[in-house]
């Protein structure tokens, strides 16, 4: 029962979380138009840390309870599990076409701050506020790139959904509250799949670190995952990519950044291998689309191969 339990409150935080951020990124998004803040800065700012959002919550939660493996783990495994599930999972749906821009410039640089995670940690076991604010700066630094390509048209701004509802007057009041309730939503549903998550570890006797690749890891992706699929569905796969490799770069600069200015976070020496498949992932979906600028069927499907296999190396 103690089992049915814990995993019916990590259900329900993860539900909390992916409504939270939803409604979150809407009224923010609301708040800034009302305001007259351009579509392009809203795109590349609040909507694109929205998808970010659940990782951030879950993140700085587990750090702040000490439990330290599930926010480094949170953010390894997500970042593997997207390249390889949920591009793969999308590819196969639809064969997805590649911007150049994320060929020549989003993927070197994903790949770079891996290494630069994974070498910040390695060398001291603690990603430090020191840490931290370098993250940030390149979150920055990565923002201006962003605003600079999109304004020459060469970024296709779409990090979710939320572009799709019909622009209707919606009252101050109602945009407030949206934001109050979602990032409560957001607070409440971290709060409640740490909790569960980390009673979960301690039932099965697993490690912290396997329930934040693998549990935790599905549950704040689940964002990512949904767009990308319907957008395959929909055939828009198009825009999964970019989309994807975004989040991974707003994973590792702004939601370890911020965790590491709040609370410096221990980075466990078995994250190391676990550091290098997600550098290599990057590296193998780089290599996958460099000469065609496309992710086909066939690559789809390599990546969910090498997920089943890091799936059955952590398992072992």
């Amino acid at each position: 029962m103690e089992v049915i339990l814990q995993l019916a409150l990590l259900a329900l935080g993860f539900f909390l979380l992916v409504k939270g951020a939803d409604w979150f990124v809407e009224g923010a998004s609301k708040v800034a138009e009302k305001f007259g803040i351009p579509q392009l800065v809203i795109g590349l700012t609040i909507v694109a840390m929205g998808t970010s959002l659940p990782e951030a919550a879950v993140s700085v939660s587990a750090a702040l309870k000490g439990s330290a493996e599930i926010t480094i783990g949170n953010i390894v495994g997500s970042n593997i599990l997207n390249v390889l599930l949920i591009l793969g999972v999308t590819s196969v749906i639809a064969p997805i076409a590649v911007q150049r821009s994320t060929v020549k410039y989003e993927l070197p640089f994903v790949i770079a701050v891996s290494a630069l995670l994974m070498a910040i940690g390695y060398t001291d076991n603690v990603v430090g506020r020191v840490d931290g604010i370098v993250l940030w700066a390149l979150m920055l630094l990565y923002l201006a790139y962003l605003f600079i390509m999109a304004k020459k048209g060469e970024v296709v701004q779409e990090e979710s959904n939320e572009g799709e509802m019909p622009d209707k007057p919606m009252p101050v009041w109602k945009m407030l509250l949206l934001i109050v309730v979602g990032g409560a939503l957001i607070v409440l549903g971290s709060d409640i799949a740490v909790d569960a998550a980390t009673a979960l570890a301690r039932i099965f006797g697993m490690s912290e670190r396997l329930i934040g690749l693998t549990i935790v890891a599905f549950g704040t992706s689940l964002p990512e995952l949904v767009t990308s699929a319907t957008a395959a569905v929909k055939g828009k796969a198009d825009i999964a990519v970019g989309n994807i490799v975004g989040s991974n770069i707003f994973n590792i600069l702004f939601v370890v950044g911020t965790s590491a200015l709040i609370t410096p976070v221990a980075y466990a020496e078995n994250f190391f291998v676990d550091s290098i498949v997600c550098i290599a992932t990057s590296a193998l979906l780089w290599v996958l689309v460099f000469k065609n600028r496309r992710l086909g069927r066939a690559g789809g499907a390599c990546l969910l191969v090498c997920y089943a296999a890091y799936f059955v190396y952590l398992m072992g």
